[in-house]
C-alpha cells in the first residue's frame, strides 16, 4: 500500500481544475484499489478518477481508466472487473495518476489523503462487451429519451432498473449519458434490442458547461480548461462520426464556453418548469443568427435505487420523437442530425408534425411557404408559429386530431410550439402532486407557476431561403 497526502489550495484550482497524484504500478499487478479521504462538505467537493501510463496531456485518446466525479470516494480497477465508471482490462505497469477534480475548494484549502493498494492474484483479462446492431423494420414515429444516468456516474440506480423504467415508459430508444465515462456500455451494449435500442452516449461534464456526445464508442477527453477547448471537443466528436449536443443551457449550469460546431441542442430538460424557457430562447437566438441546429430533449433522469412509478418528474419527461424509416441506432442518429422530429412533454404527450411545402422538419425549402402542423392530443391549447423575428402566427387547437396551417414568407426558418391553455391547470396540479410536502424545486416561485408560459411540444424547424 502507498499513501499520499496532498495539500490543495484555491490557487491550484485556478491554475488547473484537475490535480494529479502519480503512483507507480509494478509488473504483475492484476488489481488496483484507490481510496480518497478529505473533509467533504457543501464547500468542499473533490471528484475522483484515474489514468494509466498511456495518458498524455489534454486531449488524450488513450489511458483513461475511469471517473466517478464526486459520487465515490473509492474504486478498484482489475483485469476482469472494475467499479462502475471504471474500465477493467490489462493493468499496465508504469506511472499511473489519480485524477482529482477540484470542483469546490474552501478558502483555506484542503488536505486530501490518497491510498493505493495492489493485488497480484491470478485473474483473467476480460474483454469489453461487443456492440449489438438491432433493427426494427418499419417507418414511423419512434419515442425516446436522450439524457439519463445510472450508477456508472452519479445516480443510485442500476442499468437494469433504468432499462425497466424505459420499458415501463414505452420507449423505443434510449441514450444513457453517464458523466465523463463510457462504462455503462457493459450492460447496454449486450442488451440493446429491437424492442429498445440503446444509443451510445456520454455527458461531457465540466464546471462551466455540459454537452452530450452521441454515437461514439470511444471515451472523449473531458478535461476542458479553456473556452476554446469547446472547439477541440467538437473536433474530437466529429472525427469519430458522432453528434455533439449542448445540454440544459440555462440556470444552474449554462454553456459558458465558446459555441463550437454543434449538431443538436437540448432545448428541454426535465419538467418544462425547470427553467426551460431560458434554453428555448437561446435556441431561438441561435437559429435567428443563421445556425442550423436540431432541437432535442432529455429528462436528465438519475435512476434511483428503485423503479419509480410514471409521473411528471421521471424518465422520458420530456420525450424526443423522431420519424425514421426503421428503428436502429444509425437511423436514430441520422434523424437527430437531420432534425426529423419534435420534443413533447412525455411518452403520451401531444403529437406535433410540421411539414413545409410538403417537406419534413429539418428540410431546407425555397420561396413562399405553405405549412401544416398535424397536432394530436392538445385540444384547447394554442399552436404558435415562429420564425427568426419571433411569433408569426397563433391558432387555437380545435380538436384532439387537428391540422394548423400557415402561409407566408418566414425569415430563415419556420417552427411550431404547442402552448398549454386548456391543459395548463392539470399540468400545474400534476406537478404539485409529484412534490407532496416539498418546496418548489429549482428556485421556482409561485409567481413562476402562475405566469410562465408552459410549452407542451416543440417542433424542429424547416429552414427557409428566398428564391
Amino acid at each position: 500500500m502507498q499513501t499520499f497526502t496532498v495539500r490543495i489550495s484555491r490557487k491550484d484550482q485556478a491554475e488547473n481544475p484537475y490535480f494529479y497524484v502519480p503512483f507507480d504500478v509494478p509488473e504483475g499487478v492484476t488489481r488496483i484499489d484507490v481510496t480518497l479521504s478529505y473533509p467533504k462538505s457543501e464547500q468542499c467537493i473533490i471528484d475522483l478518477g484515474v489514468l494509466d501510463p498511456r495518458a498524455i496531456d489534454y486531449p488524450t485518446d488513450q489511458g483513461f481508466r475511469g471517473w466517478s466525479g464526486g459520487a465515490r470516494d473509492r474504486f478498484f480497477v482489475a483485469t476482469d472487473d472494475a467499479t462502475p465508471g471504471y474500465i477493467h482490462g490489462e493493468i499496465r505497469f508504469g506511472r499511473w495518476k489519480v485524477m482529482l477534480g477540484l470542483y469546490k475548494i474552501p478558502e483555506g484549502g484542503v488536505e486530501a489523503l490518497v491510498t493505493v493498494d495492489y493485488d497480484r492474484s491470478p485473474r483473467e483479462v476480460a474483454p469489453q462487451p461487443a456492440r449489438q446492431f438491432p433493427v426494427r423494420m418499419g417507418a414511423g414515429w419512434y419515442r425516446g429519451d436522450l439524457h439519463c444516468h445510472t450508477f456508472h456516474s452519479d445516480a443510485a440506480g442500476s442499468p437494469e432498473l433504468l432499462h425497466a423504467a424505459a420499458r415501463q415508459a414505452g420507449l423505443d430508444f434510449l441514450a444513457v449519458a453517464d458523466h465523463n465515462t463510457i462504462t455503462q456500455r457493459r450492460y447496454f451494449h449486450p442488451h440493446s434490442s429491437a424492442e429498445l435500442v440503446f444509443v451510445r452516449a456520454t455527458e461531457i461534464t465540466t464546471a462551466v458547461g455540459h454537452a452530450n456526445v452521441f454515437g461514439v464508442d470511444d471515451w472523449i477527453d473531458f478535461r476542458m480548461t479553456k473556452p476554446e477547448h469547446a472547439h477541440t471537443l467538437a473536433r474530437l466528436v466529429h472525427e469519430r462520426g458522432g453528434l455533439l449536443s449542448i445540454n440544459h443551457d440555462k440556470p444552474t449550469i449554462p454553456w459558458d464556453y465558446d459555441l463550437p460546431e454543434i449538431d443538436c441542442m437540448e432545448v428541454w430538460q426535465s419538467h418544462w418548469l425547470a427553467w426551460n424557457w431560458v434554453s428555448l430562447e437561446r435556441y431561438q437566438q441561435r437559429l435567428a443568427s443563421g445556425l442550423k441546429i436540431s432541437a432535442i430533449g432529455g429528462s436528465d433522469f438519475h435512476q434511483p435505487a428503485r423503479l419509480m412509478p410514471e409521473g411528471p418528474l421521471v424518465l422520458a419527461r420530456p420525450t424526443t420523437v423522431l420519424y425514421m424509416e426503421e428503428l436502429s441506432e444509425e437511423a436514430t442518429l441520422g434523424a437527430m442530425r437531420a432534425g426529423r422530429g419534435y420534443v413533447t412533454e412525455g411518452p403520451t404527450g401531444p403529437h406535433l408534425e410540421l411539414t413545409a411545402n410538403g417537406a419534413p422538419m429539418g428540410a431546407t425549402i425555397t420561396g413562399p411557404v405553405t405549412a401544416e402542423a398535424l397536432v394530436r392530443g392538445a385540444k384547447g391549447d394554442t399552436l404558435v408559429w415562429l420564425d427568426a423575428s419571433g411569433i408569426v402566427g397563433e391558432q387555437t387547437i380545435e380538436a384532439d386530431d387537428w391540422t394548423g396551417r400557415y402561409a407566408g414568407s418566414p425569415t430563415l426558418f419556420l417552427r411550431a410550439e404547442i402552448v398549454a391553455v386548456e391543459n395548463r391547470k392539470v399540468i400545474i396540479e400534476t406537478f404539485r402532486e409529484a412534490l407532496p410536502g416539498k418546496a418548489l424545486p429549482w428556485q421556482l416561485s409561485e409567481n413562476d407557476l402562475s405566469s410562465r408560459i408552459i410549452r407542451r411540444a416543440i417542433s424542429n424547424p424547416a429552414y427557409c431561403q428566398p428564391n
